[in-house]
């Protein structure tokens, strides 16, 4: 059952295993750079509307994509064979986020990249914690992604595109290039056909887990 947080003084993460069953842990407490970081550290996110208390997830079974499994389609490999696009990483973050809130989803009313929430993760880019990539074209950025990178984790946060095969192109790119730099688990957070397209699976939170807290050999 989730816990609610009535006051800053007494703010704490519970256990991830108090999740409901649509892994919300937490509803309330304000959504700061070092909190996000606390929270990424133990299974943790938040997404919430602006019209919300911030609210605190950690699902079960969770949404990631594993580097070595990332499946690049036949017309994915053409379009990147093309060259149709320049990819870039952390050259244009706050422009990505922006982009992130303000793109049209179908089904969804509004943003949940809060001016909250922009702020903490802008803050958390110039700690070196927060990674955006990029897509251009003709010198216009047409798609982008951003997320969180500790450790061997990276944790995505939202993507967006303006023009057909951006942000596949940005995802594949930045997957690719991750996966060089070591990380081994892209965290996904929740289900989509965009990115199972891509390779993304579930996993059972225990496994999960266990990428953010590695033994020592």
């Amino acid at each position: 059952m989730p816990h609610f947080c009535h006051t800053e003084k007494e703010f704490y993460f519970p256990p991830v295993a108090d999740a409901d069953e649509e892994g919300l842990l937490l509803i309330g407490g304000k959504v700061t750079s070092a909190r996000v970081l606390e929270a990424y550290q133990k299974g943790i996110f938040p997404w919430y509307s602006e019209e919300e208390l911030p609210l605190w997830w950690s699902p079960d079974p969770r949404f990631v994509l594993f580097p070595d499994e990332l499946h690049i389609s036949r017309s994915m490999e053409k379009v990147i064979s093309k060259k149709n696009f320049e990819f870039t990483v952390d050259c244009a973050f706050e422009e990505v986020i922006n982009a992130c809130a303000t793109t049209n989803r179908n089904g969804q009313n509004g943003t949940w990249i809060t001016i909250e929430m922009k702020e903490a993760y802008t803050q958390l880019f110039y700690e070196g914690y927060a990674h955006s990539a990029e897509a251009w074209k003709d010198g216009e950025l047409v798609g982008g992604m951003y997320g969180i990178k500790l450790g061997n984790v990276f944790f995505g946060e939202s993507m967006f595109h303006k023009i057909t095969n951006a942000s596949k192109f940005v995802f594949i790119k930045f997957v690719q290039q991750l996966k060089q730099e070591g990380v081994q688990l892209m965290d996904c957070q929740v289900y989509t056909n965009h990115v199972e397209s891509l390779g993304g699976r579930l996993i059972d939170r225990v496994e999960y887990l266990k990428y953010l807290h590695p033994k020592s050999p």
